[in-house]
């Protein structure tokens, strides 16, 4: 079994490559994510997702090394209006991504400003853009994501090789509260009924790669629960980014989760199941198919983001078993050329 992290540890040694003492897992984000050199290969990003009933937001901000791509999403889950803007900044110009997970990162252009700032608690997400729809139509968000004393994540070092190789921190399950304006209507998130996900990412990645993310977070029973799973990036590496939420409690799953879904067509419905216990029995029911594509050069990105409800259920570590009726969330499918 993969060795649990328990103290501050760096991910790579002096020369750059991966430290073998910083391959494993932690409930806390505990690796320093000192990534230097290998020029075009670094990949680094914080991807944030807040949901409610009605509505939910997404921005990001991530440096591939010749660039920084930046993407903020909104949809309505009631009437599925959808709208998306990506802004690409050559070489990354203005864009800076520290190696903590917990650090301010913010970008502020013409099209597009997008702060992260961390005040020890919780993180502040803004978003401006003041032309978002391409109608003059602007887009402003203001939102706080809060992250309670205790709380549990799922943070984990995937070794592909020495000189390949990536951390990441899935934070589910964050109660979130603040407003989204677009399209003419304020959409207010309120921390019993909306949460945050944070997807932080630093490292070394190879020319091509595939893999499939799902998340999502709810409330059952008045407990909060998170949800967050991973494939095919990972196969092989003897890492998984499985894991449970459930009152800020991890259960860590390692082992691999098996994915069944139609790439014909993605609006059937999915089905993630633990491959060798019964931990995990959710059916994937999609409402909107986000699609996007990059292609810039040497950046290749196609993604099918499915935006719907997750049902089934999970078993934690103590061996409770919770059924998920309805949890508001994504799966996706994402290859990359990059």
């Amino acid at each position: 079994m993969a060795q649990e992290i328990i103290k501050r540890t760096d991910m790579c040694d002096r020369s750059g490559r991966l430290a073998q003492n910083s391959i494993g897992w932690a409930r806390q984000p505990l690796i320093n994510c000192n990534v230097t050199g290998s020029f075009l290969r670094k990949k680094k990003w914080n991807y944030w997702c807040v949901t409610s009933p009605e509505c939910l937001f997404s921005a990001t901000i991530s440096h591939l090394d010749y660039a920084a791509v930046l993407f903020v999403y909104v949809l309505d889950l009631k009437t599925l209006h959808f709208q998306e803007k990506t802004l690409l900044v050559p070489l990354g110009v203005g864009c800076r991504m520290p190696d903590d997970v917990h650090a301010t990162i913010q970008y502020e252009g013409k099209q597009m400003a997008i702060s992260f700032e961390e005040l020890g608690d919780s993180t502040h997400i803004r978003v401006q853009c003041p032309n978002f729809s391409g109608k003059g139509q602007p887009l402003v968000a203001d939102l706080f994501v809060r992250r309670p004393n205790g709380h549990e994540s799922v943070n984990v070092v995937v070794p592909w090789s020495e000189r390949h190789f990536q951390f990441t921190s899935k934070q589910m399950a964050l109660p979130a509260k603040g407003v989204v304006s677009w399209s003419g209507k304020d959409y207010h998130f309120q921390d019993e009924q909306a949460f945050g996900c944070l997807d932080f990412g630093r490292g070394i990645w190879p020319y091509r790669s595939t893999w499939n993310w799902a998340s999502a977070s709810g409330v059952v029973q008045g407990r909060s629960v998170g949800l967050n799973f991973g494939g095919q990036w990972t196969d092989g590496t003897g890492q998984t980014e499985n894991g449970l939420v459930v009152d800020g409690k991890l259960s860590k799953i390692h082992e691999e989760m098996i994915w069944t879904y139609d790439m014909n067509d993605y609006m059937k419905p999915w089905i993630l199941k633990s491959k060798g216990t019964d931990q995990v029995s959710l059916v994937f029911e999609p409402m909107y198919e986000r699609i996007a594509t990059t292609n810039a050069l040497i950046i290749r990105s196609s993604v099918h983001q499915m935006i719907g409800t997750f049902k089934g259920s999970i078993v934690t570590d103590e061996g409770e078993k919770i059924k998920i009726n309805s949890f508001i969330g994504w799966a996706e499918d994402h290859q990359a050329s990059w």
